[in-house]
């Protein structure tokens, strides 16, 4: 009895070890969690808590930034008023350009080239200007705004009937000239000089010409200057290498026909140039194609230009020779007369006005002072010859003044001076910028 007693009493005391759970249960004291929901029946068992991250080692290297999502938005905000004031992807494209913006630049903006960058700048900036206007003006209204005065093709015959002015003002002039004498023909000479002047004033303040706001005063003094000794230069240059001047050198009005006609053929190649270079920015997609187009509209249009200045000249020396030549010293109808001259002089001032208007007058000053600093230069060294021991100053020119006359000095000098310019007019003007 006594060792059952004792086993029931073993078995009472000591139950037996309960199962191990699973899932652990909450410590307690502490919130219901989803350890606590799953303790529950047909409760799913709680996801495992994630695994820290496995430190990483500092290699003493910053970490590598990235570029902006959209790079086209920072230069949008860079050049916000040029883009704001654009009328045409166009002006943008030389604008960027201006600033040094390459084909190449544009690839890290994710563009295959300035024209496609300059057209999404133009699609993305906003429809309004930046000088403060609230309400917003349309591209339409600002591009109508910024075109020319000529442009259409009433504009055309306006500024065309002005280009025929300056000729027409030297021709009465001319005939004035033949119809008086004493007092009355220095004060003929004097109105049609100041007429002339007002003339090509007014052509050069409209139409192709025109150059708001870029000239430089110095070069009209230089213009007027050239003007001046291709009228009386020649004589005066022959009347030194003879020993003289004895009296009044003579001068050759009627040389001025030629340049003053001539005005509408420079308008009328000037209109082309702009034209033909709008048309080839527009068909461009690379600055590179652009330059390939506007180089030879340009050398062709110097060519086309000299070529009507020829026709002109020798057409007013058919007119005025024989009727002018004993009063006032004839154009010579023959291939060595004045021609040369007067061709190089007025291909000159053309490319030193379609600089000017395309944003280059500190070019077109340089290349207009040269020309007339070596004509002046050629008089005084004849005169600086006749010093003791300066013999050798006036050799060169009395050389060329012997060999091929009087006329072959201004040739040479506005030869040079014309070629400088149209050397640095093709890398100028075959720029996107230049024609804006």
């Amino acid at each position: 009895m006594s060792d059952r007693g004792a086993a029931r009493t073993t078995n009472v005391t000591t139950p037996a070890a309960p199962a191990v759970a699973t899932t652990p249960a909450p410590v307690s004291p502490g919130p219901w969690d989803p350890r606590s929901r799953a303790l529950l029946p047909g409760e799913p068992a709680p996801a495992a808590p994630p695994a820290p991250a496995a430190p990483v080692a500092h290699t003493g290297r910053p970490a590598a930034r990235r570029g902006p999502a959209d790079p086209v938005k920072a230069l949008l905000h860079q050049h916000r008023e040029l883009c704001a004031r654009a009328v045409d992807p166009l002006e943008i494209a030389a604008g960027l350009e201006a600033h040094g913006i390459t084909d190449r630049t544009a690839a890290r903006f994710r563009h295959r080239d300035v024209f496609s960058l300059a057209e999404e700048l133009y699609a993305r900036a906003p429809d309004t200007t930046a000088d403060g206007i609230t309400e917003p003006r349309p591209r339409e209204a600002r591009a109508a705004e910024a075109r020319a005065p000529w442009a259409g093709p009433s504009g055309w015959g306006r500024w065309t009937a002005l280009a025929l002015l300056p000729g027409a003002v030297c021709s009465l002039t001319l005939l004035g000239l033949d119809h008086s004498g004493g007092q009355r023909r220095l004060a003929t000479g004097l109105a049609g000089a100041l007429a002339l002047a007002g003339a090509l004033s007014a052509c050069l303040r409209r139409g192709p010409l025109r150059a708001e706001g870029r000239t430089r005063p110095a070069a009209t003094v230089w213009v007027y200057g050239l003007l001046a000794y291709l009228l009386c230069g020649d004589g005066l240059l022959a009347a030194l290498v003879s020993g003289g001047p004895d009296g009044p050198w003579p001068a050759s009005p009627a040389l001025l026909v030629a340049p003053a006609f001539a005005v509408l053929p420079a308008a009328w190649c000037a209109h082309l140039f702009s034209a033909g270079a709008r048309r080839g920015l527009a068909g461009s997609r690379a600055l590179a194609d652009f330059a390939a187009v506007a180089r030879p509209l340009l050398l062709t249009l110097a060519g086309l230009f000299a070529a009507a200045l020829t026709c002109l000249y020798l057409l007013a020396a058919a007119v005025f020779g024989e009727e002018n030549g004993g009063a006032h010293g004839a154009l010579a109808p023959t291939p060595g007369g004045a021609l040369a001259p007067t061709v190089t002089l007025g291909t000159l001032l053309l490319l030193a006005r379609l600089l000017t208007v395309h944003g280059f007058p500190g070019a077109a000053a340089t290349g207009l002072a040269a020309a007339f600093a070596l004509e002046v230069l050629s008089c005084a060294s004849v005169l600086a010859g006749r010093l003791p021991g300066c013999d050798a100053l006036a050799v060169p020119v009395r050389a060329v003044a012997e060999a091929w006359g009087a006329a072959a000095v201004p040739a040479l000098a506005c030869g040079a001076a014309a070629l400088g310019l149209l050397a640095h007019a093709t890398v100028a003007l075959s720029r996107a910028s230049a024609h804006t």
